[in-house]
């Protein structure tokens, strides 16, 4: 069971805002039941709600934008293989790394939320960086 955070709520209505525009006035089914969840956590001052018991067309709406997302953090460089609890290159620990293929679309976006709040991993910092400086001008890095 894991808590899907309200900013995953927010990118799920803003994904179907896009996909189902509509004509300014209602709102598609989807939009429909997510609103409905989001509307409930704001009321009850919740940053998360229950994957499990999440209204079916919630949960079906948001599993749709679920889908469109990165599956694994993963950057290739394993740290946890040559014996490290945290893995340098995506931030996950050995056992996330390790049951990564059967954790809960939740678990998962839980386990993204707090390597991307974290921000040590390498996924964060060092590749980032060397993305920046590639998309610089040659002259501006002398």
């Amino acid at each position: 069971m894991a808590g899907l955070h309200i900013t995953d709520i927010e990118s799920a209505i803003n994904w179907w805002r896009a996909r189902e525009p509509g004509d300014g006035i209602s709102l598609c089914a989807e939009l429909r039941a997510l609103a409905e969840v989001y509307a409930l956590m704001v009321y009850h001052h919740e940053t998360a709600c229950d994957e499990d018991t999440m209204p079916p067309a919630a949960h079906g709406a948001w599993l749709a934008w679920y889908d469109t997302t990165p599956d694994a953090p993963c950057i290739a460089i394993c740290s946890t293989s040559q014996g490290d609890e945290m893995c340098k290159g995506c931030g996950r620990s050995f056992d996330e790394v390790q049951n990564w293929p059967v954790l809960t679309p939740g678990e998962k976006r839980a386990t993204w939320r707090r390597i991307t709040l974290e921000g040590t991993s390498w996924r964060f910092n060092r590749y980032a960086e060397r993305a920046i400086e590639a998309r610089q001008p040659s002259q501006e890095r002398s």
